[in-house]
């Protein structure tokens, strides 16, 4: 599961990438009762989702003619320097390679060898998300990838990921599970899936897909569609996993919504 006691290649920080910074900030205000801060020139308008106070994602505007509009899940390295090494050597490529921004931190942003985009936030100032796990929060983590296995490598090699498979109840195929290194069962957060598993999330590429934990899987997906955005699969119900479905945002932005069938009411 997912806390905010980051350890090496846990998911500790998460942004949003839109053309429209104002009505995505409603709209995310709207579905998860999120607030936004505006971020001052020094950060070139880069902004924060807060909820009750503490941060829970990060929000920049981006021109549709420089990248789609997306969520990006960061992972946490203590030295992005050589995280970027790892990336090459494992066979990614670093289109960001690691800067410092402000004294906040020190960031990367790579692709797998896959092509699924991901970052990495080598804390200092400010060590990741504030909250997560509990309530309209990042929960959960899943790549969509051509190759499990080459991606399941890559990531051991990158950030020393374990993982392990599980059968999905109701006999639907297995699931790859991803742990951190040496946590065990309670240190998974996420998941490798084949990309042809959700056709419509073949469509994008390979990417990564946050997941937000809500208290009705099926209010927030019609919440979704009455503030613009759009149901991109349909709400499925799995015993010991919870009920969840996959939005995008009115821009196009992917994620998804569960509500856990044994979740955190942190």
């Amino acid at each position: 599961m997912l806390t905010t006691e980051f350890v090496t290649g846990a998911p500790n920080w998460l942004d949003l990438s839109t053309p429209d910074l104002e009505a995505a900030a409603a709209f995310y205000q709207a579905l998860l009762g999120w607030e936004f801060e505006p971020g001052g020139t020094e950060t070139g308008g880069y902004g924060m989702f807060t909820l009750n106070g503490k941060s829970v994602a990060g929000a920049m505007a981006v021109p549709p003619e420089r990248a789609k509009s997306s969520w990006t899940v960061y992972f946490r390295t203590s030295d992005v320097d050589a995280t970027a090494k790892a990336v090459a050597q494992a066979g990614g490529t670093v289109p960001f390679p690691p800067m410092d921004v402000l004294d906040f931190g020190r960031m990367g942003g790579f692709t797998d060898r896959g092509g699924a985009y991901f970052g990495t936030w080598q804390p200092r100032k400010n060590p990741g998300l504030g909250a997560v796990g509990g309530p309209r929060t990042l929960c959960w983590a899943e790549l969509y990838t051509p190759d499990v296995p080459a991606a399941a490598a890559f990531y051991g090699m990158v950030f020393g990921w374990e993982t392990h498979g599980a059968a999905l109840p109701g006999g639907g195929g297995s699931y790859t599970l991803i742990r951190t290194r040496g946590g065990g069962e309670e240190s998974e957060f996420g998941g490798l899936l084949p990309l042809g598993t959700a056709p419509v999330q073949a469509v994008p590429g390979p990417h990564w897909l946050p997941y937000f934990e809500v208290d009705d899987c099926d209010a927030t997906v019609a919440d979704v569609e009455r503030l613009g955005g759009k149901l991109t699969r349909a709400p499925v119900e799995k015993a010991g996993v919870g009920t969840f479905a996959d939005v995008a945002d009115p821009f196009g932005a992917h994620f998804a919504v569960i509500r856990s069938a044994n979740r955190s009411e942190s």
